[in-house]
């Protein structure tokens, strides 16, 4: 366990790079963030293959939480502005179209601003 939480994203995604840039720059969540490729992920308790297909929020208790629950965590973890549309992201039905959004836009995160053919997710 750690003291703060961890944001693990895809770092050799550009789309997934970019929105984490802004997240830093923006929103200023009170995590530590690193990219999938670089992090201890036995020792968080994630798979390679959750790691690659959605960003994640590990909370200093442990719990993982990905996709569209990870960016409500991310702002739920921010100032006091980000904490409404977190709480908001989290609460049905606005918590299913999230989910579903995200869900749409990652899987097309090639297609995105500042994605490549190489942030495309594969299946294996």
């Amino acid at each position: 366990m750690t003291t703060r939480a961890i944001l693990v994203y895809d770092g050799d995604c550009g789309f997934c790079t970019t929105c984490v840039r802004f997240a830093e720059r923006r929103i200023r969540p009170d995590c530590e963030v690193t990219p999938w490729q670089f992090a201890d992920l036995d020792a968080l308790g994630v798979t390679r293959e959750r790691a690659r297909y959605e960003v994640l929020w590990i909370a200093p208790d442990g719990r993982v939480y990905g996709g569209a629950d990870a960016v409500s965590r991310l702002l739920r973890g921010a100032g006091p502005l980000w904490r409404v549309p977190g709480l908001l992201l989290a609460m049905p039905p606005v918590s299913l179209l999230a989910r579903a959004a995200y869900r749409l836009i990652a899987a097309n995160r090639h297609r995105m601003p500042g994605g490549t053919p190489a942030c495309a997710v594969r299946p294996q």
